[in-house]
């Protein structure tokens, strides 16, 4: 869809309130990353799929965005600008940067979950035929005779279906192309696409990073004052997108109450709990219901890493990871409810691990 169909319609791969990917001209951090990517293509080394992992809400989408812009905008890497370039910034009125700006661009496919009009509401997953139909970019030549780029964001929400679709292009590339796939936990994607990309592994932002990303989007963020600022930065583990949903109004006191439920895992206080599945019920709590769900999954991965490698125990948890994101995705997709889904995940979560 073009951006005017999307102006006023929820995106996946974006935090609500805050500027889409696309519309981020600046990278805070991750420098190595970007002049390695940088590197490789005037070194006439690029691979043709990039997996870009690490924590949620760090930066990834933001630099696949600027890798993308900068490839289209530069289609020679051979060209003076890509030698003399000193990183992968591309001005806003370049013509490829205003085409990628208004999803406009016809070299270019961005693969995310799709809202759905029918419903009201964005798909719980990438759908095989999302995957197939961005993929058609490659089967047709450039329009601008240059390079022909996807992002995938993220990863994590393709299906089986979906991500053998991907798989098959990422085999068999055509000359000139290149995708760009965000990945939130690269370990749980296909053993096969991850082979077969250059892996970058970005590292989580520094507290000082976090405070400088926040008041470089602007109002209404960076008038949220530079106590409440540094206090969200403190928490957010390395996450922009983390502080932005600790600074929203309607989230107050919600990211707190997280915290605390997960520091108790995996017995947190019932009544802690039964707060937590009222506060994020509604659409009101999209983000802070999605949050608590990241939260769950990086303490499943703490407490694995924890756990004797040749016990049963790692296979029972691995079981407890795969349960509750099936749940999670079949609350969303049957649009059941929501607070009955977080109270029996924690009764499984607490089934299933042993207490402390």
């Amino acid at each position: 869809m073009k951006k005017a169909e999307t102006d006023d319609l929820p995106e996946a791969d974006a935090l609500t309130g805050a500027p889409h990917p696309r519309h981020v001209y600046s990278l805070v951090g991750h420098e190595r990353a970007e002049m390695e990517m940088l590197s490789a293509y005037r070194e006439g080394r690029l691979a043709h799929a990039w997996l870009i992992g690490g924590r949620e809400g760090i930066g990834k989408a933001t630099l696949a965005w600027r890798f993308a812009r900068f490839v289209l905008a530069n289609p020679d890497p051979a060209a003076k600008a890509v030698g003399e370039a000193r990183n992968l910034h591309v001005e806003p009125t370049h013509p490829a940067a205003r085409l990628l700006a208004g999803l406009a661009h016809p070299d270019f496919a961005l693969i995310r979950r799709e809202w759905q009009g029918a419903t009201k509401r964005l798909a719980s997953e990438i759908s095989v035929e999302a995957v197939r139909q961005g993929l058609q970019v490659f089967q047709l030549s450039a329009a601008f005779g240059g390079w022909r780029v996807a992002i995938v964001d993220s990863a994590e929400d393709l299906n089986r279906s979906s991500a053998n679709a991907l798989l098959k292009m990422v085999e068999e590339p055509p000359q000139r192309s290149l995708i760009l796939i965000v990945s939130h936990r690269p370990g749980q994607i296909l053993p096969t696409i991850r082979s077969r990309c250059r892996r970058l592994r970005l590292d989580p932002l520094s507290e000082d990073e976090i405070g400088q990303a926040v008041i470089g989007l602007g109002p209404p963020w960076s008038e949220a004052g530079r106590n409440a600022i540094e206090a969200a930065a403190k928490r957010a583990d390395g996450s922009i997108r983390e502080a932005l949903i600790r600074l929203a109004p309607e989230s107050e006191g919600v990211g707190a109450l997280i915290d605390s439920i997960v520091a108790g895992l995996p017995r947190p206080d019932p009544r802690a709990v039964a707060r937590l599945a009222d506060a994020v019920s509604g659409r009101a709590g999209d983000e802070a219901y999605r949050a608590l769900h990241r939260e769950l999954y990086d303490w499943i991965v703490r407490y694995v890493r924890d756990v004797d490698p040749g016990s049963l125990r790692v296979e029972e948890i691995g079981g407890l990871w795969d349960r509750i994101r099936d749940a999670e995705r079949e609350t969303e997709a049957l649009n059941l409810d929501r607070k009955l889904h977080i109270l029996a995940m924690f009764a499984e979560i607490a089934a299933t691990v042993p207490g402390r």
